[in-house]
């Protein structure tokens, strides 16, 4: 664990604050499951991993438990929280209309050669992913995918909007992908989008990201049967994700 969280640290920038690279280390490092739903977290034992003082680790506690994603609890400790269903569905509902805006503007408004370029070689390195099954690059090429698709049509506060709500929802993405959902299927998703974008075929291409955002609906059910220690169990939002899939 220790090694995979020191080389999440050297991807970080050095340019950044050691409390936004310790922010962001150990936010991928629960979205990615290297600290694991339910683990414990241990201050002194994460201040010594990364060279820092207890003080940054602390405030990255406190962001990460406005996120969800971790609960401090006085006098027993810091554990991450296990992921829950029902933030995942309200998540999943705020980026559905937001992403679905985005491409209708981007279709309607058409988006800069530059930026359809820059789409379709993101597709093209998504399919570099498909033959050694490299989950951890696609993760991170899906992020960027949407990022510039966003930006690209003008609407940065819509990704930062995105960024806010999307914690727990990435958390059963990056399960979804090696587990429920194959890659080559997102990235044909992927591809029907930016297809209907450059044809400015606003419909489609608000129809295509729908249905791209409503695939973790299609794999949520199965990742909680398949790992339901990761889950916090509630009849309710089965039953509400069973009435969103019609």
């Amino acid at each position: 664990m220790h090694a995979t969280l020191q080389a999440l640290w050297q991807e970080t920038r050095d340019s950044d604050s050691v409390r936004q690279r310790l922010h962001q280390v150990l936010r991928q490092s629960i979205i990615r499951m290297v600290l694991a739903p339910g683990q414990a977290l241990s201050e002194k034992e994460l201040a010594d991993t990364f060279s820092v003082s207890r003080q940054p680790v602390r405030e990255a506690f406190i962001r990460l438990s406005e996120a969800g994603l971790v609960k401090v609890r006085p006098q027993r400790g810091t554990f991450v929280v296990k992921i829950s269903q029902q933030a995942v569905l309200e998540a999943r509902f705020v980026r559905e209309a937001v992403e679905v805006a985005v491409a209708r503007e981007a279709a309607t408004q058409g988006l800069a050669q530059q930026v359809l370029a820059e789409l379709r070689e993101l597709i093209d390195h998504q399919r570099l992913c498909i033959e050694p099954a490299d989950h951890d690059r696609f993760f991170l090429l899906d992020e960027a995918f949407h990022r510039t698709l966003s930006l690209g049509v003008g609407q940065q506060t819509a990704w930062k909007v995105i960024e806010e709500v999307k914690a727990q929802l990435d958390r059963v993405r990056y399960l979804s992908i090696p587990a429920s959902t194959p890659i080559d299927k997102l990235i044909e998703q992927h591809a029907a989008i930016v297809d209907a974008i450059e044809q400015h075929d606003v419909d489609a291409a608000a129809d295509a990201m729908r249905i791209h955002q409503n695939e973790i609906l299609q794999s949520l059910p199965d990742l909680v049967d398949r790992f339901p220690d990761m889950f916090q169990e509630t009849t309710a939002t089965s039953r509400a994700i069973h009435t969103a899939l019609g």
